[in-house]
């Protein structure tokens, strides 16, 4: 029995520590694999120039955000400055089910959420090769105050002291070589058998009709 070998699409989440290089990976990927699914979020927030409801975010109000967490609509959610902010389940699982990969790029919290309901996905932490890299990176870039650096060197802390969460980790002391592992891993985790539900009911299949 012939027939086209697919698979179900893959939740790639990964986490990071701000200066780490977790966009310039991600934009990497992205270009190489256009075909990510994407999820628009929701929030309470008001639009902010040209946003448009139903392409940057759902804006919604805060009753109806509240409603539909309280329904168990979202995957993950999370209040940041007074506004809240969430992906709903429904639309990423049916890109899954399309065979279309779905990228988190999320804090370790959200990380945490989704793993309850994905949790086939990959996992994925990235991390400085060390305090003082990370440090030189942030001072390097010439955009943050002396205070933001300090916080954000107090919040990688806390990040990197979740990291054991992860099923993977990947640490950018050279952006090529952080890159192939972070694509190997994608691509991997592209082939659990979990999601490869197609080759059961092909491949498998054809070798088990014939004891």
């Amino acid at each position: 029995m012939a027939g086209t070998v697919s698979r179900l699409g893959q939740v790639l989440v990964v986490c990071a520590p701000s200066g780490t290089g977790k966009s310039t990976l991600i934009a990497k990927l992205r270009e190489e694999f256009p075909n990510f699914g994407f999820s628009v979020s929701y929030t309470t927030r008001a639009p902010r120039g040209e946003e448009r409801d139903g392409q940057e975010y759902h804006f919604v109000s805060r009753d109806h955000f509240v409603a539909m967490r309280s329904r168990g609509e979202f995957c993950e959610w999370a209040e940041v400055h007074g506004n809240l902010y969430g992906t709903a389940t429904a639309p990423v699982t049916e890109m899954l089910g399309k065979g279309m990969d779905v990228l988190f790029d999320i804090d370790v919290q959200g990380a945490k959420q989704l793993k309850k309901t994905f949790y086939k996905g990959t996992f994925i932490f990235l991390l400085p090769p060390s305090r003082e890299e990370l440090t030189r990176r942030l001072t390097g870039r010439g955009t943050d105050s002396e205070e933001s650096i300090a916080k954000r060197l107090a919040n990688a802390k806390g990040e990197i002291g979740e990291a054991r969460f992860f099923d993977y980790w990947i640490v950018n002391d050279n952006l090529e070589r952080a890159y192939q592992e972070f694509r190997a891993v994608y691509m991997a985790g592209a082939c659990k058998p979990e999601l490869r539900t197609d080759v059961e009911e092909t491949i498998l299949k054809e070798w088990e009709d014939d004891e």
